[in-house]
């Protein structure tokens, strides 16, 4: 017999709602992390965007530990000397069942992750995950850890060990390796008083801002955030690998860059680095997500590639709660039946099609190309900016141009191709539409 029903192999979101679920459907469930606590491996300066959370811990608001309701979402387009900014305000979120959140990960982990542990699950941490354990058949039994009892065997692992997920490459469910589809996000939290942020952002009590930018990154593909929290910004880029590899520029000297443009400057000016820290991201959508169903194995979180950088849409961590709580509710499936090989866990590849987790990716699987593309990052920011600054110029006495002349001229003297815009706004419309 095996030790428990279920081993979830890490304990961010993914692994957590994971382990919530089968222990409240009264499975056994150990939830193993490498980490001292779960969250302390994490970098993460983002926003959290809840609403999975509404099925699994109902009323989740009053407690679950918020910097910023974000109110405020905001997209920037620059140049090194110019910047236009699209900017939304909705006081609606800022009031339940709000639409998103700023959150420090060790804070928002832990709490997931006691969740867990008070529905029954039992947490186990410092413990590194070696290697997974099969029977005579090939099916996975269990895993080999980094302790002095060595093994744990049960009915189903999931593995939500992270990007680049070690377990799903020895399973064979990750296809070749492609550096292009990763990028990587470095990130500064900068100390600033409360009433200062307040000011700067425009903000009061608890509303934040989000802030998503383009066209900072000095050349290579990516882009560039300001999240507010209480008494911190977290400030950062994500940069395509291949890019950043062919230029000698640290990623830290980027962020020092994008800190002194006139645009963000005032933002950050006298923040007291408190941190900083850089991770992988995959960033490649549809195109890149593993095989996640093996005999006796699931595969949730970042582990499966579930993330969707497609330029209006900045997400991970509700699809990694959703991944994990459908995980969890496939093997709930398969140890009723009997059948924990793949076919048995079939349900959990059903549930996310049926669901916004995979249909949001296959809606969106052109947009993460065409955000990093050469022509967006480094052409469509300079023609965008060009033509807001002569339509809001004043030439007198010279007539004002017409905006299609505008556009016209501007496209011309950047290089834009006529055909080139019109595809990319042909795959902007199949995308966002």
């Amino acid at each position: 017999m095996p030790d428990v029903d279920a081993i979830v192999v890490g304990a961010g979101p993914a692994g957590s709602c994971a382990a919530i679920e089968l222990a409240r459907a009264g499975k056994s469930v150990i939830l193993l992390e490498r980490g001292p606590f779960p969250g302390s491996k994490n970098m993460y300066g983002g926003v959290v965007y809840p609403r999975i959370l509404d099925q699994l811990i109902p009323n989740w608001w009053l407690e679950a530990p918020i910097q910023r309701w974000v109110t405020r979402r905001s997209t920037m387009i620059m140049t090194d000397t110019k910047a236009l900014t699209i900017d939304f305000r909705s006081q609606t979120w800022g009031a339940p069942p709000y639409n998103g959140a700023t959150a420090f990960r060790p804070d928002f982990d832990n709490w997931l992750a006691d969740k867990a542990v008070a529905a029954g699950a039992e947490l186990i941490c410092s413990t590194t995950v070696t290697g997974l354990l099969h029977d005579s058949t090939g099916c996975v039994v269990g895993v080999t850890a980094d302790r002095p009892d060595g093994e744990l065997t049960a009915s189903v692992v999931i593995a939500c060990d992270g990007v680049n997920s070690f377990l799903a490459k020895q399973e064979g469910l990750y296809g070749e390796v492609d550096a292009a589809n990763y990028t990587l996000g470095v990130k500064e939290t900068l100390a600033l008083p409360k009433h200062v942020i307040d000011e700067r952002f425009g903000v009061r009590g608890t509303d934040g801002v989000d802030i998503e930018i383009i066209g900072c990154t000095n050349g290579i593909n990516g882009g560039g955030f300001i999240y507010t929290n209480l008494d911190t910004l977290a400030v950062g880029l994500v940069l395509k690998l291949p890019k950043l590899a062919a230029q000698k520029k640290r990623p830290e000297e980027l962020i020092a860059s994008m800190k002194q443009h006139p645009a963000i400057a005032p933002l950050v000016e006298g923040g007291e680095l408190k941190e900083y820290s850089a991770h992988l991201i995959p960033e490649a959508g549809l195109a890149m997500i593993p095989k996640l169903i093996g005999d006796g194995l699931l595969i949730a979180g970042d582990a499966a590639a579930l993330c969707l950088a497609a330029g209006i849409w900045l997400e991970g961590v509700n699809f990694a709660m959703a991944s994990g709580m459908y995980a969890a509710q496939a093997v709930v499936e398969a140890l009723r039946s009997g059948d924990t090989s793949a076919k048995g866990l079939a349900g959990y590849q059903r549930r996310l099609e049926a669901t916004f987790v995979l249909k949001d990716h296959r809606k969106l699987r052109r947009a993460p190309e065409l955000v990093l593309s050469d022509r967006v990052q480094h052409l469509y920011p300079e023609l965008a900016t060009s033509v807001a600054e002569r339509m809001f110029r004043v030439d007198n006495p010279e007539p004002k141009p017409g905006v299609r002349r505008i556009v016209k001229q501007e496209r011309k003297r950047i290089g834009i191709r006529r055909r080139d815009l019109i595809r990319d706004g042909i795959t902007g419309l199949r995308s966002f539409g």
